[in-house]
């Protein structure tokens, strides 16, 4: 068969479909003039195999005395084989990594909702909390594994729409809906995570009882830190604050952009860990990192857009919920079950499940289709 609007790059492309004979007997490379080895050609490589039992020696032996080891599978709920190479925390940071949970907060707010191309997601916030916790973690002698499993996998509980979607999803929660331990407990669920992971993640939130880990407790301010200055830089980049507002504390101690913020918080942390033991930041800058937040809050949060932001996603994912609870055949985790087996307190659940796990833009799609609500509705975002 033709193709006859292939491109040469395509047909370049095309023609490395199953790579190049490499100069061992077996052996495929990538490039057709692969050369990279790490062992004289022909001979067992220079690096001596290490097994994971090896690697796990060998991370201990650079760990701080209170960090947290990995052993074998983990303590995990359901018990598995160990893997053949990777740590425990390892496989729990890839499967957080792959899980349709992590991918889904690509499309959900972190400030701002239906972000243009510059602002943060919910996704990018992830990964900009685990940059800056395993940038902590490594320098003072945590498991860095572990550290960016919990920060990968911090917000998979979060909702469409914010914050918002916790004050929307309460009254169908007994106790309300806090996404640390729904993202814990309900979101990652299936992926039979280490209980050290879980905990972290569920316990990130300062509101919440502290972490057991380490680990976990430079999640707790790594996501302080990033969300403080990344909701900031976002701000300013959309006209609604300036650098200028900044609190003198903040400007003086901190800085006025965000890589020097950054670096600020982050240094302070290391040194304070380093000459403590203890999980925290020195007074100086802990003082300037509460006086941006409560900025942030008065200047971003709390203003008058945002608040009718969140009046909008409140009623639109109440009215889902509602929909959903009412109709339990069109849920997804029910649908081709009898959904008569499912008493009302399972398919509410079921409901609440659904919803919280949608995008934003799958939200307001189903608000239109389902619920009947007109484009004007909807939350206001950044391109309509």
């Amino acid at each position: 068969m033709t193709h006859e609007f292939i491109t040469e790059r395509g047909s370049r492309w095309a023609a490395t479909m199953e790579g190049y004979e490499g100069s061992a007997e077996a052996v495929t490379v990538a490039h057709a003039d692969s050369s990279a080895e790490i062992g004289e050609p022909g001979h067992v490589p220079i690096v001596p195999f290490v097994s994971r039992e090896d690697r796990e020696g060998l991370i201990d032996a650079s760990l701080a005395r209170g960090a947290t080891r990995s052993h074998g599978a983990g303590n995990r709920r359901r018990e598995e084989e160990p893997d053949e190479f990777r740590t425990c925390f390892e496989r729990d940071r890839d499967r957080i990594l792959h899980s349709s949970s992590f991918r889904r907060l690509a499309g959900k707010t972190q400030v701002f909702i239906f972000p243009d191309d510059h602002q943060r997601t919910r996704l990018t916030h992830a990964l900009e909390v685990a940059q800056v916790a395993t940038g902590i973690a490594r320098a003072v002698g945590l498991n860095a594994a572990l550290t960016e499993a919990i920060a990968l996998g911090h917000d998979c509980g979060h909702g469409p729409g914010g914050h918002a979607s916790e004050d929307a999803l309460d009254p169908f929660v007994p106790g309300g809906f806090d996404h640390a331990p729904w993202g814990a407990d309900v979101s990652l669920n299936s992926l039979n995570l280490c209980a050290e992971t879980l905990d972290g993640i569920r316990n990130h939130s300062w509101s919440r009882p502290a972490p057991t880990t380490p680990e976990g407790e430079v999640v707790s301010w790594a996501d302080r830190i990033a969300y403080v200055c990344h909701d900031f830089e976002d701000a300013v980049s959309m006209g609604i604050v300036s650098p200028e507002e900044l609190p003198a504390i903040v400007r003086e101690r901190c800085g006025s952009r965000r890589g020097q913020q950054l670096g600020a918080f982050m240094n302070s942390m290391i040194r304070t860990i380093r000459s403590t033991g203890i999980i925290g930041m020195d007074a100086h800058h802990a003082s300037a990192l509460a006086a941006f937040r409560t900025f942030n809050y008065e200047t971003i949060y709390l203003r008058d857009a945002s608040q009718n932001q969140a009046g909008a996603v409140i009623s639109m994912l109440r009215g889902l919920v509602e929909y959903f609870a009412s109709s339990p055949e069109l849920l997804p985790s029910i649908s081709g079950a009898d959904s008569t087996n499912h008493d009302e307190v399972a398919v509410l659940h079921h409901a609440v499940a659904y919803v919280a796990g949608m995008t934003d833009r799958f939200a307001c799609h189903s608000a239109v289709t389902l619920l009947g609500w007109s484009s004007d509705q909807l939350p206001r975002g950044i391109d309509r």
